[in-house]
C-alpha cells in the first residue's frame, strides 16, 4: 500500500509502464488524450457499465505494484470498463478529477463517482471492484438492538401500525418510565403471580391472611 504525491526528480530506466505487455488484459483502455476519455466513458454510459478509472503515472513505484492486481481484476470482472489514465499526459483532467496522489481509483456510472480509493491499497481494491460488480454481495448494516430486520424493515413495521396503535405504545412507555422503581416492582409481581396456577395463588393468599 502507498502512493505518490510528486514526481521524482530521477527516473529508472524502465519507463514503459504502459506498455502493452504490461497492460495485458484486453479490458484495459490506456487514455492520453480526451478525445479517448470521452469516447470510452460514452461507451460505458451506453452499455450501462461501471467505469474503474486508475489515475496513474508511469514513475510512481506504487502504480507499478498495484498494477497487476488491476490487470487480474479486468481479466475476472468483464462486466466493469478499466481504464488508466496517465497524469503526466492529461494533467488538465487530472486536475479536475482533484487528483492530489497516484494511484487514484474511481468508479464512475454515467460520469458521476460512485466511489474512490485513495492508494495501491490491494486488498481494498479488490474489494470495493468485487462489490461493485456483484452488487448483490454487499453487506447490510444493522441497527443495533435488532439485528433480525434491517432498519427499513423495522421503519416500516413501525410505519404500518395505525395511528392509535403507536400512541398507546409510546403512552404506554412512558407511564412505565415516570412510575417510582418501587412501583415498577410492584407491577412485575403481579404480573408473575397472574402467571401462577390458581391452586398456588390461593394458597399464597391464604398464608398471606394467617
Amino acid at each position: 500500500m502507498g502512493h505518490c504525491v510528486s514526481k521524482p526528480s530521477t527516473r529508472d530506466n524502465d519507463d514503459d509502464h504502459f506498455s502493452k505487455e504490461k497492460l495485458g488484459a484486453s479490458n484495459i483502455t490506456l487514455v492520453t488524450d480526451v478525445d479517448v476519455w470521452e469516447e470510452k466513458l460514452s461507451e460505458a454510459d451506453e452499455a450501462g457499465k461501471i467505469a474503474l478509472v486508475n489515475f496513474s503515472a508511469d514513475w510512481c513505484t506504487p502504480c507499478r505494484d498495484v498494477l497487476p492486481v488491476f490487470r487480474s481484476l479486468a481479466e475476472q470482472y468483464t462486466s466493469l470498463m478499466f481504464l488508466i489514465v496517465d497524469v503526466d499526459e492529461l494533467p488538465d483532467l487530472s486536475t479536475s478529477w482533484e487528483i492530489k496522489a497516484t494511484p487514484t481509483f474511481f468508479f464512475l456510472k454515467d460520469g458521476c463517482e460512485l466511489d474512490k480509493l485513495v492508494g495501491a491499497n490491494k486488498e481494498e481494491l479488490r474489494r470495493r471492484t468485487e462489490v461493485m460488480a456483484n452488487p448483490s454481495t454487499s453487506s447490510r448494516s444493522f441497527v443495533s438492538g435488532s439485528p433480525d430486520k434491517p432498519s427499513s424493515q423495522r421503519r416500516t413495521d413501525e410505519d404500518t401500525k395505525p395511528p392509535n396503535q403507536r400512541e398507546t405504545d409510546e403512552n404506554a412507555t412512558t407511564q412505565e418510565i415516570d412510575k417510582p422503581s418501587s412501583q415498577r416492582t410492584d407491577d412485575k409481581a403481579k404480573v408473575q403471580n397472574v402467571n401462577q396456577p390458581s391452586n398456588q395463588r390461593t394458597t399464597d393468599d391464604k398464608t398471606k391472611m394467617q
